[in-house]
């Protein structure tokens, strides 16, 4: 592919908070770091995990001072700082953007064009930009509806701003909203995995045993795993209700959460109410191991693999799973199902249906066939369709087209 005009990438986050994005991100700096010089910009005091992550990719980063906070905000007081803080955050990117050469740059950064338009359009004065759309735009009021489809339209007029949508759900939820042109001229790069990586973990020999007993996971026990963020998003009561009936009639079953954070004092009381005891174990990211690779052998004492969030656009722990063969049960909503096809690449339920959720993992738990089906399927289906250097080759031709 001829090298263009293009010089460098910047990618940019201006929250705390991570996850899918990151190791998308992560996906695209490993395939193309060798075709443009790469630069990260992220919050100072970031996880420390996520910084070693960062620093395997041997690029270039610096930080921002100013965070934007993500969190909800109940009070009027609340909302008014969150506002204050996002706006300090945006300033000090474009500030700190401005300090570099732009000249033939790529931007791609985690703003979004209804929420942080004059940052977007400056951006758009100075450089190519891009941002990745993990979710489908969510359904809104009238007049909500109608500011969001004039934003569009004038972010939209600059030729050299595209949008990345990581799933086809993402992807009709614009159309409403911008041109058929602008529309047509999107493409889709999806989350992705990294085969490599994943047939490492695969291949590398684990001890059972001993990760079992490093994580106070039950010996010779059933194991449902689940990779995510804490939160009610994910469907964290769902699980453990479901948990909670599924336990009350088979002892012979452990439930494991693995997140990135470690939730409150009050949530994990909560947890202990469903009457688990030790066969519901939490896990924090950080616990797991340096690389992500680590978690991936983790993830390999799993029997069966269990999100079943209420919002989602294609969560990257439900594609590591059934890229590591591991029978997934999720919901069906967004876009995920446009990886998981009902019994065969895997197990559907509606979100928030503890009892059919309950009722799949006894299933899969009684019937060694169809985990096996379930997981070759999935495996397969995965590799073929989301595949970190594929979506990479997708963007870096996206990238040097911009500067035609």
């Amino acid at each position: 592919m001829p090298n263009s005009k293009l010089k460098k990438i910047f990618y940019v986050w201006n929250y705390k908070e991570w996850g899918g994005a990151q190791i998308y991100f992560f996906g695209l700096i490993r395939e193309i770091k060798d075709k443009a010089e790469i630069k990260i910009i992220l919050p100072a005091n970031s996880d420390e995990q996520l910084l070693r992550f960062i620093e395997q990719l041997d690029v270039e980063y610096e930080f921002l001072e100013n965070r934007s906070d993500i969190s909800s905000a109940e009070t009027l007081k609340r909302k008014i700082e969150r506002h204050w803080r996002k706006f300090r955050s945006e300033f000090e990117v474009l500030r700190q953007l401005g300090k570099n050469d732009l000249h033939n740059s790529i931007i791609h950064i985690e703003f979004a064009p209804w929420q942080s338009l004059v940052a977007i359009l400056y951006l758009c004065l100075r450089a190519n930009v891009f941002i990745t759309m993990h979710n489908s735009l969510p359904p809104v009021s009238k007049w909500r509806y109608l500011l969001w489809k004039l934003k569009f339209s004038l972010i939209t007029k600059f030729d050299n701003f595209y949008i990345f949508p990581s799933n086809e759900d993402a992807k009709k939820s614009l159309k409403p909203l911008v041109s058929l042109e602008f529309y047509e001229k999107t493409k889709v790069t999806y989350t992705n995995v990294n085969p490599d990586e994943i047939e490492e973990a695969l291949k590398t020999e684990i001890d059972s045993e001993k990760l079992k007993l490093k994580f106070n996971i039950p010996k010779d026990k059933f194991l449902v795993f689940c990779v995510g963020q804490f939160i009610d998003r994910k469907g964290r009561w769902t699980f453990l209700e479901a948990a909670k009936k599924v336990f009350e009639k088979d002892k012979d079953i452990a439930f494991v959460w693995i997140s990135n954070s470690k939730p409150g004092d009050e949530d994990l009381n909560k947890a202990k109410g469903y009457g688990l005891g030790e066969n519901f174990i939490f896990i924090t990211s950080d616990q797991v191991g340096k690389e992500h690779i680590d978690l991936f052998k983790l993830m390999r004492l799993a029997d069966v693999f269990a999100l079943v969030s209420f919002q989602e656009g294609l969560p990257i722990s439900l594609l590591e799973a059934m890229a590591l063969g591991i029978p997934s049960i999720s919901t069906n909503v967004n876009a995920i199902p446009e990886a998981v096809k009902h019994l065969e690449t895997g197990w559907l339920i509606e979100a928030g249906d503890s009892k059919h959720l309950a009722e799949a993992i006894n299933t899969l738990k009684n019937d060694k066939h169809l985990r096996e089906k379930l997981s070759k399927n999935g495996r397969e289906f995965v590799l073929a369709n989301f595949n970190e250097k594929v979506v990479a080759q997708i963007a870096l031709k996206s990238y040097l087209e911009s500067f035609n």
